[in-house]
């Protein structure tokens, strides 16, 4: 395929699909990535998770293809619009890619690139790890309990974007059949009025579910849980949670057992070698992320759920710089910091680059990269640890030493290297 501003970097090869029914990739030692660096800050972030990603590729006997693609500030300079078909179709066809920040402005405006290029690609579940590393202030008194691993989904819900504006001749009339056709009375009040729908299908809802089924088999997690608002909305979030468990009936045996089942057949001991499924209404699953966190290993809900859990759950081990992002699709991977582009800051040489680097390290993961996905955190956790911090948590910490954001990436590619 040819770009019309993208350079294909000579020195790599591309990634490409083994197993159309697996999507089962084969990965060489040097492969192409594109790497989108952001608006705001992804100026900064994006350069120094190259480095540190380039340098435990190295350390590990690989290296990486750099393919700069562009979206949002960086592709309007280029081609006048906020998201090329070219960034696109790179990420299509290299299949793994990472990416910083991207502005999305509130109420007005393009809708959210991010929201736009999971649903292109149809990336459909996004994926946030949760977990302490060692040196990181923390509100709460036990961060190191918090391992977690929140598995959205990326295509439905909120994220559909099915709205009609206030006031509009679409929005009357959607009022009207809702009222007349389907019998909805006494909920939308008289006056300007926005509606919005919320799909949750069968199939989006077991894709995601297996998602989150199948990690915590490759990984040793001894449970998942389906998180919902189902005592409210009985025939969406309800549905989720009851197509999470005919998963589980159908298509894992004897490998997942249910809460009811660990109670009732086991008096709460867990069998060796099975995984426990829960369900929690999502409200109480907030609070319990606080008071029972090592209760919670591996989540699988819907999309606004999944947003608000995983930012709580972030927040218990430091905050959303430290919280890093993937979204997989078929045989496809897009990682991507959990945080904003925090603008104000862009070009300070300033903020703290550990999700993006972070995320970049899920990305190493996918890729079958583990020794180097390891040495990412190992070396970022020893940086952390041993006081050497960006401004951010410099403020938290007594007797540290205040480092720029390009300063914390040599010092954790030094890290690298003792490590290896």
């Amino acid at each position: 395929m040819s770009y019309d501003k993208i350079e294909v970097p000579d020195d790599g090869e591309r990634i490409t699909l083994v197993d159309e029914e697996t999507g089962e990739l084969d990965v060489p030692e040097n492969p192409i990535i594109p790497i989108l660096h952001g608006d705001g800050i992804g100026t900064d972030v994006g350069p120094a998770a190259q480095k540190v990603l380039d340098a435990a590729a190295e350390a590990t006997g690989r290296s990486i293809a750099w393919m700069r693609v562009y979206g949002g500030e960086s592709a309007r300079e280029k081609y006048d619009e906020n998201l090329p078909d070219d960034t696109v179709d790179a990420i299509r066809e290299f299949r793994v890619a990472i990416k910083g920040p991207m502005t999305t402005p509130v109420g007005s405006g393009f809708r959210s690139l991010n929201v736009a290029l999971r649903q292109t690609l149809d990336l459909y579940a996004n994926v946030r790890p949760t977990y302490h590393l060692d040196g990181v202030p923390s509100p709460v008194k036990n961060p190191e309990e918090m391992d977690m691993i929140t598995f959205r989904e990326n295509t439905e819900d909120v994220y559909a974007g099915i709205e009609w504006e206030a006031g509009t001749d679409e929005v009357e009339q959607v009022r009207e059949f809702l009222e007349e056709d389907m019998g909805v009375e006494d909920v939308l009040h008289d006056g300007p009025i926005g509606i919005g729908v919320k799909p949750i299908s069968e199939f989006a809802s077991k894709r995601l579910i297996r998602e989150a089924f199948d990690y915590a088999l490759a990984n040793d997690r001894d449970s998942v849980t389906l998180v919902h608002k189902g005592n409210i909305m009985k025939f969406t979030e309800a549905q989720f949670r009851d197509w999470g468990y005919e998963v589980v009936e159908e298509e894992y045996g004897d490998e997942f057992i249910t809460e009811d089942e660990l109670w009732d057949e086991h008096d709460g001991e867990r069998p060796e070698d099975t995984i426990v499924v829960k369900d929690r209404i999502a409200d109480n699953m907030l609070q319990q992320l606080l008071t029972r966190t090592s209760d919670y290993s591996v989540i699988a809900t819907m999309n606004l759920n999944g947003d608000y859990m995983s930012d709580a759950a972030g927040a218990q081990i430091g905050g959303l710089g430290i919280a890093p992002g993937v979204n997989y699709g078929h045989g496809r991977a897009l990682a991507e910091p959990v945080h904003g582009s925090a603008p104000k800051y862009a070009g300070e040489d300033k903020v703290n680059p550990t999700a993006m680097i972070l995320s970049g390290r899920e990305m190493l993961d996918y890729l079958g990269w583990s020794d180097a996905a390891d040495l990412v955190r190992d070396a970022v956790e020893e940086t952390i640890s041993s006081g050497k911090v960006t401004y951010d948590l410099h403020r938290q910490i007594e007797g540290g030493e205040k480092l720029a954001t390009s300063e914390f990436a040599d010092t954790v590619v030094e890290n690298i290297e003792k490590l290896s």
